[in-house]
């Protein structure tokens, strides 16, 4: 049939008064200007109470919160948290005991030895990599190498391994390194290897044997401390594949044991969206018995700030 230009009758149009309607953004939710002279706690009180400033602040609630209940905090760290600058960071929140276990991957393990080697890390690939250079540098190859090698040969697990050459050795910036602080401080560390993924790989004192078995063993030791995450926190801080896809594996053998993930609350924190990580920590872990966050953002600016409110949260 063919159609008529024809306005449509609005005269029998209803309406309603505003004041009878629920709206969903109430003005006692509005964010508040900040204080000159205000904490980091007023700012985190003084934002929207809205979206993802809501996600924000239950994050920082819900680890406090077990932090109170000594109940486990788990970071996932990758590499792009320590290429950032946040070691400092990270440290103190071990100290103050905000961490309780830390996970990290091979990349992640790298920049953390070359920090406490030489006070930098993360190369100029592009300058690199045409020069045949890329990954070489000499120090990396032989020592992390041999330190993982020794180590799973004495029954360790990499993070251990990695921790007590550092303790043992004492290199220049080890105060700056996150696997030696948390082996001072007892706090297990496990290291999660993707093999032909990171530079150590190329050289010749590599040992895939070492490499595979410590990798495993760190996973059987991550999934313990999984197993203990009832009413616990995990974060996922700069890891799109290798990570969450461990956790979930961890997840999956807590719960073939039987074991209560009651309460779990899982926070991923990165600067895009990635599927993974947003469906292996933040909805299917928590599927019916906990909650989840995505909190999207630079890490410099992100882990930061949730750390500054969680300090201050703690001892108001």
């Amino acid at each position: 049939m063919k159609l008529p230009y024809e306005e449509f009758d609005l005269s029998g149009v209803t309406t309603y008064s505003l004041a009878s309607r629920t709206s969903k953004v109430r003005l006692e939710d509005f964010a508040r200007p900040h204080r000159p002279g205000g904490g980091v706690r007023e700012l985190v009180d003084s934002l929207p109470r809205l979206l993802a400033a809501n996600d924000f602040r239950s994050v920082v609630e819900a680890t406090i919160s077990a932090r109170r209940a000594d109940r486990p905090i788990v970071w996932g760290v990758g590499a792009h948290v320590l290429k950032t600058g946040l070691s400092a960071i990270l440290i103190d929140l071990m100290r103050r005991g905000f961490v309780s276990a830390l996970a990290t991957n091979g990349a992640g393990l790298i920049h953390d030895f070359e920090i406490a080697l030489a006070g930098s890390t993360s190369e100029n690939v592009d300058e690199a990599l045409g020069q045949g250079a890329f990954g070489m540098a000499r120090e990396t190859g032989e020592e992390l190498n041999g330190a993982i090698r020794d180590g799973v040969g004495r029954g360790l697990g990499i993070g251990q391994a990695v921790g007590a050459y550092l303790l043992e050795r004492r290199p220049a910036h080890v105060g700056s390194s996150l696997v030696a602080e948390a082996a001072a401080l007892q706090i297990p560390v496990t290291v999660h290897v993707a093999l032909g993924t990171d530079i150590i790989h190329m050289h010749p004192a590599a040992s895939g044997a070492a490499i595979g078995e410590g990798s495993l063993r760190d996973f059987r030791y991550f999934a313990a401390v999984v197993a203990r995450l009832e009413g616990g926190v995990y974060l996922n801080c700069g890891s799109a594949v290798i990570l969450p896809e461990v956790f979930l594996k961890a997840v999956a053998l807590a719960r073939n044991a039987g074991r209560s993930l009651d309460g779990l609350t899982t926070v991923n924190i990165d600067f895009l969206r990635h599927y993974r990580p947003q469906v292996n920590v933040v909805s299917r872990p928590t599927a019916g018995i906990g909650r989840g966050y995505a909190l999207t953002g630079h890490h410099e600016l992100l882990i930061p700030l949730l750390a500054a409110a969680l300090v201050e949260g703690e001892n108001g």
